[in-house]
């Protein structure tokens, strides 16, 4: 698998990263993961090696304007984002039979948006936190804040687990935050074009993204498969956080019961016995 393409300015650790899938059953499944807002791959890459280990296909692109400054993050667009998913998602599904999508807070606003638009494509979503609105008051100050000033307090490393620190922007891009809530309505209009499997594992206490997103998604969506699973040891990038290890082997039993089951003309076995 041909590695993504690395910014010449970005920050150690923040690099994209991809994984061939494994010589067993699931080598030719793929997933992708999406990291969230102001964040980095370095968020999903404990739960990209722990599929990889399991034999999957993995790839993580870095979105546009983050991993570098983030006054890079308000010259990007949301449009730049869904492309940088989507071109992921190609290079991924020419390697595999099928591909998963995964995403971590605004990466489960773009795994799902991605759902929306080329929704034959996606074999299933895998969401934790995700974010399609804010009912924080200062939100409906933004397009006052962000035509004064372009950046805002952060939103990074909410993490309960002690000494765990997420690598993120120590700003919050206003003018990117915009770009964001564009996304958000965009999503919300066409969450009945989600018809794909969807699990979504969101934290009992969240102090970026609050409970009310996972119940907008689920009660938008068309999907008649959903699963909800409540992290009660994690705050929001519960990817780094305590319940980590639950969102790992949860998403790969998932995925297995969600894979078609290999049919006898194609099975070895099934073969043997017959030439035999």
């Amino acid at each position: 698998m041909s590695g993504p393409t690395v910014p010449a300015d970005v920050l150690p650790g923040a690099e994209p990263f991809a994984f061939p899938g494994g010589d067993g059953p699931d080598g030719r499944t793929g997933v992708l993961l999406v990291h969230g807002f102001t964040g980095t791959p370095m968020s999903m890459r404990p739960w990209g090696e722990h599929l990889a280990a399991e034999g999957f296909a993995v790839r993580c692109p870095l979105l546009p304007g983050h991993g570098t400054r983030w006054q890079d993050c308000n010259t990007s667009s949301h449009n730049q984002w869904t492309t940088a998913v989507g071109e992921a998602y190609d290079a991924l599904a020419a390697e595999c039979d099928r591909v998963f999508v995964a995403g971590l807070s605004m990466g489960g606003t773009l795994a799902t948006r991605l759902a929306e638009m080329r929704p034959d494509d996606v074999a299933g979503l895998m969401l934790v936190n995700p974010a399609l609105l804010t009912q924080r008051l200062d939100a409906k100050l933004l397009p006052m804040i962000a035509k004064i000033t372009g950046s805002w307090a952060p939103i990074a490393s909410d993490i309960k687990k002690p000494g765990v620190t997420e690598l993120a922007y120590p700003k919050l891009p206003t003018r990117a935050m915009m770009q964001l809530r564009q996304l958000w309505a965009a999503t919300r209009a066409d969450l009945a074009r989600v018809t794909t499997p969807v699990i979504v594992f969101h934290s009992a206490e969240d102090h970026v993204v609050e409970p009310i997103n996972t119940q907008v998604l689920l009660d938008g969506i068309s999907s008649t498969d959903t699963t909800e699973v409540v992290l009660r040891d994690s705050y929001h990038v519960a990817t780094l956080d305590n319940d980590a290890p639950a969102i790992f082997a949860g998403s790969v039993d998932w995925m297995r019961a969600h894979v078609p089951a290999e049919s006898p003309a194609e099975s070895p076995t099934a073969e043997t016995a017959e030439t035999a």
